[in-house]
């Protein structure tokens, strides 16, 4: 029996459309021929045992074969198969049905909407005519007293489909390869795409007689059978040459949604430039993209690891995931997961916690950040560092300092520093005033400090070199000056024109005599402004960031700097109070260039007068 049959479609031909505009990479064709081998095969393991299928089974797995003289690429498994009757249905009609509604509507359409439609169509057989000048199909059913049959098409709308000799069980798809896909004649290449797409299949997959594939994953066993040796070695298996993981979270899910997977924790610092492309996304072990945007939430984009879920929408090329109930779904769990993970490795062992938060300190602020559910459930295992780098959750520490840090209008004010080192001599001034000091000098940290002072009841944050140590947390104490009005006014005229720069504005304040003779700060606010405008923050007060630099240097009264400034004649005074504020600036790391050559040459010659 020989039958030719034509598709009634107005297009003379709908291969070069699925070969230019359906598929965006040629290489998948070896994907969804594989996988359609590996469904064939599946269900007859499901047929067995259900009692259906009583025959032999024999051993089942899927070859790929390539014959470079021949030109052909094979793909060949031991599966149900299909009678004539079934690949008219399967791969006639439903490659077929609506192709010409498809054709005209869609045709000047853009890239994302015929993504979303072309999957109507199982389309995924025919990408073999993306690399295939010819395809042909021998098959046989499982079923008893069926013919095999012959299905042959050259990618025009013409198909043959005859009987044919076919000893064994199963479907061989051979592709007669075309003059522009020589590439994938090459056994190399095949080995490429099989080893990237089809390397955790779960029947085996042999290529030049070798098994490519691990028929079962890590992700597909149970965590009570897998030790953490079992977790090191896949990830090594996934990213050789990588630093080990901090831990690991094994999903395993199968209501509302389908979902296994292993998502692994690396090292990655204050890094926020890191590849986001390292988890991998499956669909029944069959590798689909490294494109997770929409399933993980963003702050866990830094994550590594597989994800297997059958529920994710795909578009027909398998390369775009389209945003459904199912994928805000599986991303709360997920968000959920991490969060319970993160609380349990705290409450188990704190020590071993606080010693991995440098790495994982910056998922979690970045949870917090962006996802109010994460921060609620995040906000009790989170840690800030003192100076002396001891840690302490949030309340924690809000108790610790809250009985000497509280200001005259009971707000507790937090202390911290971005730079312990260049901010030195504040540091100790806090300290020497029994305060303490936080160290938070993450790239994320001063969006964090911002979200803590919205969520903490009556708390704020300061920078230790924001304004001087009396005025950082006011009391209602006072400090009285040593010099009348009068000879404030004076200090402040000659700190002025001494200074001569209209970005400092000089103020005479009463400070205890301990202190530095001057102190140069930035306020809190505008600083703020502006650190947000470098990280892109800020909204509409991002004005303020684009405002120029005004600093406040405060003379201190009360120093012995004062009274020799005052006494001195109007050269030696403008020396002294030039002298004081470079030493400031230096302070403050802001002495550079041509002022301070001036500043050492004049304190030489300082020296060499005394």
């Amino acid at each position: 029996m020989q039958e030719t049959g034509s598709i009634s479609i107005h297009t003379e031909n709908i291969f070069p459309i699925i070969k230019k505009f359906l598929y965006s990479d040629h290489e998948i064709f070896l994907r969804e021929l594989v996988s359609n081998a590996v469904d064939a095969t599946q269900k007859l393991k499901s047929l067995a045992q259900l009692g259906e299928y009583q025959g032999e089974a024999g051993e089942l797995k899927v070859t790929v074969s390539v014959d470079k003289e021949a030109r052909t690429i094979t793909v060949s498994d031991r599966g149900i198969g299909m009678t004539a009757e079934e690949i008219k249905k399967y791969i006639n009609q439903i490659a077929f049905s609506g192709a010409t509604e498809f054709v005209e509507k869609y045709k000047d359409k853009d890239a994302a909407a015929k993504d979303q439609i072309i999957g109507q169509f199982g389309l995924g057989f025919y990408s073999a005519f993306m690399v295939a000048r010819e395809v042909e199909i021998f098959s046989k059913s499982y079923k008893d007293e069926t013919d095999a049959a012959r299905w042959v098409c050259d990618g025009s709308t013409e198909f043959t489909l005859e009987t044919t000799d076919k000893a064994e069980r199963g479907t061989d798809v051979v592709l007669h390869v075309a003059e522009d896909s020589d590439e994938f004649l090459e056994p190399q290449r095949l080995r490429g795409i099989l080893t990237k797409y089809c390397k955790f299949l779960p029947i085996p997959i042999e290529f030049e007689g070798e098994v490519i594939n691990q028929t079962q994953p890590l992700w597909t066993k149970q965590p009570a059978d897998l030790t953490d040796e079992d977790y090191q070695k896949f990830y090594q298996e996934l990213y050789p040459f990588s630093e080990a993981p901090l831990f690991w979270i094994h999903l395993n899910v199968d209501y509302p949604f389908n979902l296994t997977g292993i998502l692994y924790f690396p090292k990655v610092k204050d890094e926020l430039q890191l590849q986001r492309n390292k988890i991998q996304l499956y669909s029944r072990q069959v590798f689909i993209t490294d494109e997770v945007k929409d399933v993980v939430p963003e702050f866990l984009m830094l994550l590594h690891g597989v994800l297997d879920s059958p529920d994710i929408p795909l578009n027909v090329s398998r390369s775009f995931l389209q945003a459904d109930a199912n994928v805000r779904k599986i991303n709360q769990y997920i968000t959920k997961k991490v969060a319970d993970k993160l609380g349990e490795i705290f409450r188990k062992d704190r020590e071993a916690f606080e010693q991995k938060w440098g790495d994982i300190g910056l998922f979690v602020k970045y949870g917090m950040l962006s996802d109010d559910k994460f921060y609620d459930r995040a906000k009790d295992l989170a840690l800030v560092q003192n100076v002396d780098g001891k840690f302490f959750t949030l309340n924690e520490y809000k108790e610790n300092v809250q009985a000497n840090q509280q200001d005259k209008n009971e707000q507790t004010v937090l202390l911290y520093t971005t730079d312990p080192e260049a901010q030195h001599a504040y540091v100790v001034a806090a300290q020497d005033r029994g305060y303490d000091v936080l160290k938070l000098d993450g790239v994320l940290d001063s969006h964090f400090i911002g979200l803590l002072e919205q969520k903490l009841e009556k708390t704020s944050f300061k920078r230790v070199d924001a304004d001087t140590v009396s005025k950082l947390i006011e009391k209602d104490e006072t400090t009285e000056s040593v010099l009348t009005d009068e000879e404030k006014t004076k200090l402040q005229e000659l700190f002025a024109k001494a200074i001569s720069n209209p970005a400092m504005h000089v103020q005479v304040e009463a400070l205890a005599p301990q202190d530095a003779p001057v102190i140069i700060t930035l306020p809190e606010f505008m600083r703020r402004m502006k650190d947000m405008q470098r990280t892109g923050g800020g909204g509409g007060m991002a004005m303020f960031g684009s405002l120029p630099d005004s600093y406040t240097v405060s003379v201190n009264a009360n120093n012995p700097v004062a009274q020799r400034v005052l006494k001195a004649d109007d050269e030696a005074a403008a020396k002294l109070a030039k002298q004081a504020f470079d030493l400031a600036l230096l302070a403050q790391g802001m002495l550079k260039g041509e002022a301070l050559t001036a500043f050492v040459k004049r304190s030489a010659d300082l020296l060499a007068a005394e």
